[in-house]
């Protein structure tokens, strides 16, 4: 039984949602691109006032761990780690593939596009630049059941398992999968993305076993390396 923030900044959505007791209790959200910088610590001091709260209050901070934006997952993470210092709090990690597919499984009526919940797999989707994806598989309990990587998306990306049974294919990575996946019981969902909501039962679940993470030395799930790109016009000329 738990007061916990929880912090989304994987995407290009900057999301923070307070939850208590596994419950949403309040949302602050912006969808306009890579503001995190601007918007994040807004977003927390104006959710915490709203509702009469301080960092004091929390029993802890979570974070949507990654995989994502590199920079995204940087401005998330520091934040966290800075309000845990401050009010001598615990970080709590929650999976960004897996807090997405937790907020479609709630959230969604399901059993209008699928025929069998039960059995059905659901693979979120991050853009990973061109044709490239991070994803995973999970269940109809949230449970991982393929481990989360960096799939190039072609003709025949998940032939075998799209064989067998019907995929959901969401997130911001899916929208250009779906002209390269065609098969029947692939479903792709549009404006599912990441969000803060869906963190809420994970982060309690994972406070209520003790599941901490070491706010010393904690860092994001990257699941690449960074790469530092160069400007193709010398503003200097």
């Amino acid at each position: 039984m738990a007061l916990l923030l929880n912090i989304e900044t994987s995407t290009a959505i900057c999301s923070v949602a307070l939850g208590k007791d596994g419950k949403l209790l309040a949302l602050k959200e912006n969808k306009e691109g890579m503001k995190h910088a601007s918007h994040l610590t807004v977003f927390i001091e104006n959710i915490l006032k709203e509702n009469n709260l301080s960092t004091a209050d929390l029993d802890g901070v979570a974070i949507s761990m990654g995989p994502g934006s590199y920079t995204g997952l940087r401005i998330g993470v520091s934040t966290a780690k800075g309000i845990c210092y401050g009010a001598g709090i615990p970080l709590i990690a929650v999976s960004t593939l897996q807090s997405m597919t937790k907020a479609l499984q709630n959230n969604s009526d399901l059993s209008s596009v699928v025929k069998n919940q039960e059995k059905t797999l659901f693979c979120p989707m991050i853009d990973a630049r061109r044709m490239e994806v991070y994803t995973a598989f999970y269940n109809a309990n949230t449970e991982l059941v393929k481990d989360i990587s960096a799939d190039i998306i072609d003709v025949n990306s998940f032939a075998n398992e799209l064989s067998e049974q019907e995929i959901v294919f969401f997130g911001d990575g899916s929208g250009k999968c779906k002209d390269v996946i065609t098969n029947e019981n692939g479903i792709f969902l549009d404006d599912v993305n990441a969000t803060a909501v869906g963190m809420i039962e994970l982060a309690e679940n994972k406070f209520n076993k003790n599941e901490l993470e070491d706010v010393a030395y904690f860092e994001p799930f990257y699941l690449k390396d960074f790469v530092a790109t160069t400007p193709k016009k010398n503003i200097f000329n």
